[in-house]
């Protein structure tokens, strides 16, 4: 660990410190540090890795800490972010942005975070088998056995084109038409 980063966490609890040097020994220095978080861009797959001093209590599929943040680029139709949110509280979807996100102890675990997503929004599964799969390949990690989704992404993150603006609703003559509409109670 270098000076740098071994300052920057350095304070941290435990088990955000033990999840933020396994992405500092795998992609190195972060390319910005505070006291409360590491932030690497562009490093293998991912758009965005961020390592977090705080860290949050997650159940599923055991009792674990989630402190590091996996985010790529990917479109979840609106009807898809229900499901997800009932697969794992840990998948963030951010429409306006095009990003998805899993926050887990480690890359391994966010890339079958990530691998069900993807299965979930094609179809491929549905929440109850995502979850069950999830258990699954938990479990034959420990057994040492093949873990296919925790070994990387089996989809390609889309581009910039993930993101999604929305659709305007107002004309810049209902704007205009607010505006002096509020100036005249003034």
């Amino acid at each position: 660990m270098s000076t740098h980063s071994a300052q920057s966490i350095d304070g941290w609890p435990q088990e955000s410190r033990e999840a933020a040097q396994l992405v500092i020994d795998k992609y190195g220095e972060p390319d910005e540090a505070s006291d409360s978080q590491l932030l690497w861009h562009n490093r293998g797959k991912w758009k965005r890795i961020v390592a977090s001093k705080a860290y949050f209590h997650h159940e599923f599929p055991v009792p674990h800490s989630d402190s590091v943040k996996c985010v790529i680029d990917y479109r979840v139709p609106v009807e898809k972010f229900t499901p997800l949110a009932r697969f794992d509280g840990s998948v963030v979807v951010e429409r306006t942005t095009g990003e998805v996100s899993a926050r887990c102890h480690d890359e391994e675990a966010n890339n079958l975070a990530l691998n069900l997503m993807h299965d979930i929004v094609t179809e491929v599964r549905n929440v109850e088998q995502a979850r069950a799969y999830y258990a699954q390949e938990f479990l034959d990690y420990r057994r040492k056995r093949s873990t296919p989704y925790m070994e990387d992404l089996r989809f390609t993150p889309a581009g910039r084109e993930a993101a999604d603006a929305d659709t305007r609703v107002l004309s810049d003559q209902d704007v205009e038409n607010a505006s002096r509409e509020g100036e005249s109670r003034s």
